[in-house]
């Protein structure tokens, strides 16, 4: 029996400086998924995701777990939405775990040094999940990329929300750190929780990803299991690339070969 529908947005429209960037989207994702959200550059993307967690006025109508999200505090809003942005920049040496712990702060813990056993088992196992616990007390701006990513995660994972939506938080990272970091967000799904990334990298996404979302020019193009959506089609009309295509271990592989037309 596959999973209700958890986040739900119907007919969602946002138009910043006058111009239309998100138009008409509607979509209904289950928890227990991990979601990847692609496009070309200027599709949407990024404002689609903040639309969906209530950080931008937008038009139509998005619920959680069946609550309007546009009804609900916006401490509220922090507890149901986890947000990774784009980028890893920090500008303020702060060690690892008291990053990590703010995570917890939409549940109430403002001071690092004094959380509730609650939160501070929130922050463990978060450290944890990501491998970052012998980092716990290093600054995080003496970290290199990769790990800095993973450190960012950890808050995001502390806030134990229901929904994370990460914006490309495999960017400049090398092959190894994106692999780990989308086995990360697929282990949260699996864990229970509604992953959607936004990513550029679909041979990552092919992998990945239990769901493909396609937005072109604001609208959104496909929907479905990455085999049946990342189609030579979609991705000549798409992306404008042909696409060398494969399968290992029962999973697609699928890498963009040369610019289409």
């Amino acid at each position: 029996m596959s999973e209700p529908a958890f986040l739900a947005a119907e007919h969602v429209r946002v138009t910043l400086g006058g111009r239309r960037v998100v138009n008409d989207v509607s979509l209904s994702l289950p928890r227990r998924c991990l979601v990847a959200l692609l496009g070309p550059n200027g599709a949407g993307k990024t404002t689609l995701l903040r639309a969906l967690a209530g950080l931008i006025p937008a038009e139509g109508l998005v619920r959680i777990g069946g609550d309007v999200v546009a009804s609900l505090s916006m401490r509220e809003r922090a507890r149901r939405f986890a947000y990774l942005p784009q980028g890893h920049a920090v500008h303020w040496p702060l060690p690892v775990r008291d990053i990590v712990a703010l995570g917890r702060y939409p549940h109430g813990a403002t001071d690092p040094a004094r959380l509730a056993p609650t939160d501070a088992d929130a922050v463990a196992r978060a450290m944890q999940a990501t491998d970052m616990v012998a980092f716990a007390d290093r600054p995080i701006t003496a970290l290199s990329g990769g790990e800095r990513s993973r450190a960012l995660l950890a808050r995001v994972l502390a806030a134990e929300a229901p929904v994370i939506l990460a914006d490309e938080p495999t960017t400049s990272l090398d092959p190894r750190y994106q692999i780990d970091v989308m086995r990360l967000l697929h282990g949260a799904a699996e864990r229970g929780a509604l992953v959607l990334a936004v990513t550029h990298e679909m041979g990552l996404a092919a992998r990945f990803a239990d769901m493909v979302l396609v937005l072109h020019e604001g609208g959104l193009a496909a929907a479905g299991p990455p085999a049946q959506v990342l189609t030579q089609t979609l991705l000549a009309e798409v992306f404008r690339v042909d696409a060398f295509r494969a399968e290992r271990d029962g999973t697609p592989v699928i890498v963009p070969w040369s610019a289409h037309g």
